[in-house]
C-alpha cells in the first residue's frame, strides 16, 4: 500500500516480532491478535515484521496475514520494502522481485565459516542450522514441515546451538572473529554488524521521509528484541520468560499481562487507543 493511501494523521507503526510475540511460541498461531490486527486495518497502520526468521518465511506470514508493509528479515540482515510503497527511491537499495532491498547483513556462508572457526577455537561443539535436515528442524522448533523448509533458505543469519553444556566460550570466539551473536527463543545466532535496531534506523527513516514525525510502537519478548525494543519510541514487552531481563534492559518498556498473541493484542489495541 503505497504512503498516499494512509491519512495525513496517522503517525504510529507498529513493529513487531513474530515468534512468541504476535505468533504463539508453540501453535504460531495469531488468532488470539486478530482484533488488533483488525483494529490496525481500520486505522491503515503499517505492520513491520521484524524477526529472526528468513524472506521466505516471512512471506508466509505476510499472506496469512494479509500484511503489505515492508519488514526486516534475518535479525536485521536486510529490510524489504515493496516496489511503490514510497513516493521516492530508497537510498542504497537494490531492485530484486518487486522489493528495494537494504542489505546490512554478512553473506550467509561467511557466517557458517566463522561459526565453525569459533567453535573449534573454542573448543565446543555447536550445531548450525546448516548441519540439520528439514526432519531435525521441525523436531527442535516445532516447525511443520513447509515452514521448515522455508526457515533453511537463509541468506545473513545462522541459528545454532552450543551442544556442550556451559561451553559459552565460543560466543567469546564469534566476537574474537569480528562477528556478533543474539540468543533467540531457541537458538543462538551468528551474524554481521546487522541488527534488528539499524534495520528499524533505516526503515524509521524513510516513514519519516513520507509521514514527517513518526511514531514507532514495538513488540519483542526475546533477548534479540532488545535493541529494537529500545530505539522505539513505544517498547512494548510480551510477557515471556525473558521478561524481567528485557524489563531491565528496556527499563521503560512495559510488559503485557499474557504472553503470545494474547498479549500482543492486548499491547496494540491499547497503543492504538493512546
Amino acid at each position: 500500500m503505497a504512503p498516499s493511501t494512509y491519512p495525513g494523521s496517522v503517525k504510529k507503526i507498529v513493529v513487531s516480532d513474530l515468534d512468541g510475540t504476535l505468533l504463539d511460541g508453540r501453535t504460531y498461531s495469531f488468532q488470539a491478535a486478530e482484533p488488533a490486527l483488525r483494529a490496525l486495518k481500520k486505522e491503515q497502520i503499517p505492520l513491520v515484521l521484524c524477526t529472526s526468521k528468513t524472506r521466505a518465511e516471512v512471506e508466509y506470514w505476510r499472506s496469512q496475514l494479509e500484511n503489505t508493509d515492508p519488514f526486516i528479515v534475518e535479525n536485521g540482515g536486510a529490510v524489504y520494502v515493496p516496489r511503490d510503497c514510497f513516493p521516492f527511491g530508497v537510498p542504497g537499495a537494490a531492485s530484486r522481485e518487486g522489493y528495494a532491498v537494504i542489505e546490512l547483513g554478512t553473506p550467509y556462508q561467511e557466517l557458517v565459516s566463522a561459526l565453525a572457526g569459533a567453535a573449534r577455537e573454542a573448543g565446543c561443539r555447536v550445531l548450525g542450522f546448516h548441519d540439520l535436515s528439514v526432519a531435525e528442524i521441525c523436531l527442535r522448533s516445532h516447525l511443520p514441515v513447509n515452514q521448515a523448509v522455508l526457515a533453511k533458505q537463509r541468506e545473513y543469519d545462522e541459528p545454532f546451538e552450543i551442544l556442550d553444556d556451559g561451553c559459552y566460550r565460543v560466543l567469546e570466539a564469534i566476537e574474537r572473529m569480528g562477528k556478533r551473536w543474539t540468543r533467540g527463543d531457541r537458538f543462538y545466532h551468528i551474524l554481521g554488524n546487522s541488527s534488528k535496531a539499524e534495520a528499524l534506523k533505516r526503515l524509521a527513516a524513510l516513514y519519516q521521509q513520507a509521514f514527517g514525525e513518526v511514531q514507532i510502537v514495538a513488540l519483542g519478548d526475546g533477548w534479540n528484541d532488545v535493541g529494537f525494543l529500545k530505539a522505539a519510541d513505544v517498547p512494548l514487552l510480551v510477557r515471556s520468560p525473558f521478561a524481567a531481563v528485557l524489563k531491565r534492559a528496556v527499563p521503560n518498556g512495559q510488559v503485557t499481562s499474557a504472553p503470545g498473541p494474547h498479549g500482543w493484542n492486548e499491547a496494540v489495541l491499547a497503543a492504538i487507543a493512546a
